[in-house]
């Protein structure tokens, strides 16, 4: 049981989200940003199966077959795609992403990158978030549109870095919403 490492881990990565959401203007939803790991069911999860190195929600997965914490966080926090899925509103009852709407789009984006940078420490690239998603992309249940905004916005910050990015959620993504 590692509450303290947990502890310092979890306020870190949300420290970076803060600043990076501050950069794009998003200053509520960085101040708030995931407020729930500091809940019980969240907390104790990432504490007991806490390596410092990846999420402890995978940790718990492996062992109990699925992830009490990350049901309880993906279920509050509309930052995740996870969020977003539901039944097709087009009768056919499959299963399928919802458009997220840009507020929350440009916040999965700080929230990957900073999650990079946590994990990743000294050796983070700024191609990291891009790895890490083209990874699991076939895997990930999105709306075409919000795919498409995700992949614009790491490819920004793979091939421009981390100001152009910045700058291109703010312009691109962000102004498209107001």
């Amino acid at each position: 049981m590692r509450p303290f490492a947990h502890f310092r881990t979890i306020t870190r990565h949300k420290w970076l989200v803060l600043k990076h959401c501050f950069r794009v203007g998003l200053y509520w939803q960085g101040l708030t940003h995931d407020l729930s790991k500091y809940s019980p069911v969240e907390f104790w999860t990432g504490a007991r199966y806490y390596q410092g190195n990846r999420s402890p929600n995978e940790v718990e997965r492996l062992e109990k077959g699925y992830s009490a914490a990350w049901l309880h966080h993906k279920g509050r926090n509309k930052h995740h795609l996870e969020y977003w899925i539901d039944y097709s509103p087009t009768g056919d009852h499959r299963i399928c992403g919802m458009k997220m709407p840009a507020r929350y789009l440009a916040e999965m984006f700080c929230d990957r990158v900073a999650a990079s940078k946590i994990y990743r420490g000294a050796a983070y690239r700024d191609r990291d978030p891009y790895d890490y998603y083209m990874h699991a992309r076939d895997h990930c249940i999105l709306h075409p549109d919000t795919r498409a905004g995700l992949e614009a916005m790491l490819t920004v910050l793979k091939d421009e870095g981390e100001d152009a990015a910045f700058a291109f959620v703010r312009r691109e993504i962000l102004h498209k919403e107001r």
